[in-house]
């Protein structure tokens, strides 16, 4: 079984070349001015040539940062300049280097959705935080859940259905009511978003060598858009689901603050 987070790696083994970072920043003017700072001070370098990358914003932005360089073997070390900032460490112009060089590492397998719509049109997507199943219009949902080859729910009458990565259980998933897993757990959190029939079906916990397939019921009375992370596709008869094994986004933490960490605290949280 693949893991879908790499080994923690011991602080101050990295060496970042000088003039190799990188700083982006969203579209903010709190991010754009605090990239300028950073860049006077540290200098910067085209986005293709860095060694590393310094990622300005909030949790959004971080992830659009991600997708950027999903399968690229480029770490990202985020600062916060935006509002919740889970994936981020806190913002501070002083001593850069040393920071990326004590800074801890976590490996994030995303999921990968592949689609199927009304108009036999195919699509993929990669996700790191979640692939959801959502209503379109008024009515809700027919949905039917396939696990490995075998029907699970024959039929799940719900506003929607989301499987998300472990990185991502803290997200909509636990807005949803979803339970929040650690990160070395190999399981993918299945959850069920206003589910109406089965009332009392609370999702499930699969492996995370787990291979979903979602079946849009009535699908014309009944219409469904599948999202992967920001990507969108509507009027979807089918959605397979499955970790994307091969593909890898390294995120960078100051110590004792890692992914990790964060995501146990986040369950005693009150």
């Amino acid at each position: 079984m693949t893991p879908l987070v790499a080994p923690v790696e011991p602080a101050g083994l990295r060496l970042v070349p000088q003039g190799r970072i990188a700083f982006v920043a969203s579209p903010t003017q709190l991010a754009g001015e605090s990239r300028a700072r950073l860049m006077a001070r540290y200098g910067d370098c085209p986005l293709e040539q860095a060694a590393l990358i310094v990622s300005l914003g909030g949790d959004g932005f971080m992830l659009e940062t991600l997708h950027r360089l999903l399968g690229k073997n480029v770490p990202v070390y985020g600062m916060n300049c935006g509002s919740v900032g889970f994936l981020m460490n806190p913002f501070s112009e002083d001593d850069l280097p040393g920071r990326l060089a004590r800074a801890q590492e976590a490996v994030l397998r995303p999921l990968r959705m592949r689609t199927l719509t009304a108009t036999g049109a195919v699509g993929e997507a990669l996700a790191l935080n979640d692939v959801s199943l959502l209503r379109q219009l008024r009515q809700t949902a027919k949905i039917r859940i396939s696990i490995d080859g075998r029907v699970r729910l024959p039929e799940l009458m719900c506003d929607g259905v989301l499987v998300s990565t472990p990185a991502g259980s803290t997200a909509y998933n636990l807005s949803a009511h979803g339970p929040i897993v650690p990160l070395s757990a190999n399981l993918l959190p299945m959850t069920p978003i206003s589910a109406f029939r089965p009332r009392r079906w609370r999702g499930a916990l699969l492996p995370s060598t787990a291979e979903v397939l979602f079946e849009v019921l009535e699908a014309e009375k009944r219409p469904v858009a599948a999202v992967a992370d920001y990507t969108e596709v509507r009027d979807v008869i089918s959605v397979a689901v499955s970790e994307a094994r091969t593909v890898a986004a390294k995120v960078l933490f100051d110590p004792d603050q890692g992914l990790s960490e964060r995501i146990i605290a986040e369950q005693f949280t009150v």
